[in-house]
């Protein structure tokens, strides 16, 4: 989908324009919450598989991370170990919302940051609690973003696409901008 005519990018826009734009792209994330986070094999492969984030705010150092459980013995781990640069990207289909977020990717050990974090949901994966041997946690530094909001309904974004076919001009359907 491309949203052409309103893509914008942060550089050059004021601080209050920037914050706004982070803040819209924290949101986003918060209501997503499933990312497909995205890692390199040592065969030079990308891969991705789908992880819950699982901070509810951003972190108050300013690093603006994205805090993620694994298994400690998983390709994922491994992976980020050999190579952390990483993508992250969340879909919300239902409401037309899409965010990419690529960044590094460290294997961090912190008991108090895992029970800081700590969900009901996570005893699934992880059923010795905050303490599970198996429990790795990674933090995704964000060093740039991308996000995509259409704010237009199914039928006017189908008119759009008519138009756009007809006219050769690419439809305008909502707000994308990149944050560095």
């Amino acid at each position: 989908m491309a949203l052409s005519s309103s893509d914008q990018n942060t550089t050059g826009t004021t601080p209050a324009e920037r914050r706004a734009a982070h803040d819209k792209l924290w949101d986003m994330v918060r209501d997503i919450r499933f990312g497909m986070l995205t890692s390199r094999n040592a065969d030079g492969e990308l891969r991705s598989r789908p992880l819950t984030t699982q901070n509810r705010e951003l972190d108050s150092d300013a690093q603006e991370s994205l805090w993620f459980f694994v298994s400690r013995s998983s390709e994922v781990a491994s992976e980020i170990a050999d190579d952390p640069l990483v993508n992250v990207a969340f879909a919300d289909t239902d409401n037309d919302r899409y965010v990419s977020v690529s960044g590094s990717a460290r294997l961090v050990e912190d008991v108090q940051r895992v029970e800081a974090l700590w969900s009901a949901a996570a005893k699934a994966w992880f059923p010795g609690g905050p303490t599970d041997p198996d429990l790795q946690l990674v933090a995704v530094k964000v060093e740039g973003a991308e996000y995509w909001d259409v704010k237009i309904n199914k039928a006017t974004q189908l008119l759009k696409m008519a138009r756009a076919a007809v006219t050769g001009k690419p439809p305008h359907m909502g707000e994308h901008r990149k944050l560095s």
